[in-house]
């Protein structure tokens, strides 16, 4: 597939997208909602009018902060995904091949266990975050202890291995998890029922800040895709890019997994995606993947809300679904042209 090098065009493409997908996840549901009444209703919270209608209710109390939530969820995974592809020059990487995710799932698995709540639930969103950052500080130290140069396979070896150990803790946490392994469970399989404006503001502001740290490197990175060894060549200082980089993605994903759970193949399929219509150069991939990786998970949780109604899948069941067929066809038609 030829890249599509008009800026202009691809950014006006991505932004029409984005609204278009908002307005829709955010209109259909249960009870449908005409787009007129969702773009009144948003005008009128905008201008901190209340309308006192049904619809009103629904959308701005409900659907709003959950399509925000979700928004937000998929821009930032896309995201990690995408600077962890291009700081280990590996397609199949994502934020969970550090194993940061699983240790930010563990820190909130063992939150829920605890009924560790503070201030409406903000208990397990710390736990997840806080986890993620200790995660991170374990698999580095013990990298660094192995090679201190901190080459790239080290570190995923090393992630690797932490996953396969906090995937086992999380395991004997469900098993002794009693009248909460319902919560766990569902939680484990991505949701992001229940979101509220407080984990739009955690993930607006987690965005904001780890996002800026990745895009403000994205020259950095289009060196990486050359090698480590040219990249010091022109004098990038490799150790602090790739620390500062892996930091960010950890607070990415924490975010992420504090509100939504475990959700997968979004930061892994939306990446490799976005690559083969954008090109390789960060500077633009990784804009086009926070557009992509919103706009894929609203429709998920779209999907995820309506399939089965009035029953409600669990939105890492469709990503994982969706993502696996796209994945195999991307390799499939990639092998077909070699």
């Amino acid at each position: 597939m030829t890249p599509l090098k008009n800026n202009s065009l691809l950014w006006l493409l991505l932004t029409i997208c984005l609204i278009a997908a908002a307005v829709l996840c955010t209109a259909a549901g249960s009870v449908s909602v005409p787009a007129g009444k969702v773009l009144e209703a948003v005008g009128d919270l905008l201008a901190g009018r209340n309308s006192h209608t049904a619809y009103y209710s629904i959308i701005t109390e409900i659907r709003l902060p959950r399509v925000l939530c979700t928004a937000l969820t998929g821009a930032a995974l896309a995201l990690a995904g995408g600077a962890m592809q291009g700081l280990l020059r590996n397609p199949l990487a994502d934020g969970s091949t550090l194993g940061v995710s699983s240790g930010a799932a563990l820190g909130a698995i063992l939150a829920i266990a605890a009924r560790f709540s503070l201030f409406e639930g903000l208990g397990t969103a710390m736990s997840a975050i806080l986890c993620a950052f200790l995660s991170l500080l374990i698999i580095m130290s013990l990298a660094y202890k192995i090679d201190c140069s901190l080459s790239t396979n080290t570190i995923i070896l090393i992630g690797v291995i932490f996953t396969m150990f906090a995937g086992s803790i999380t395991s004997l946490l469900i098993t002794f998890a009693g009248d909460r392994i319902k919560t766990i469970m569902f939680w484990t399989m991505g949701s992001l029922a229940g979101s509220g404006y407080g984990d739009c503001l955690l993930l607006l502001v987690s965005l904001a800040l780890f996002g800026a740290g990745i895009l403000w490197h994205c020259e950095e990175l289009n060196a990486f895709s050359a090698g480590e060894e040219n990249a010091r060549h022109i004098g990038i200082d490799v150790r602090r890019v790739k620390l500062i980089i892996l930091i960010c993605v950890s607070g990415l994903i924490g975010a992420s997994v504090s509100v939504g759970g475990t959700i997968g193949f979004a930061g892994l399929v939306i990446p490799h995606m976005t690559r083969l219509v954008i090109g390789a150069n960060h500077k633009r991939l990784l804009p086009a993947c926070v557009f992509a990786g919103a706009i894929f998970l609203m429709l998920a949780d779209l999907l995820a809300r309506v399939i089965m109604r009035p029953l409600e899948l669990p939105i890492g069941v469709i990503t994982s679904f969706v993502g696996s067929i796209v994945f195999v066809y991307i390799f499939y038609h990639s092998s077909r042209l070699r």
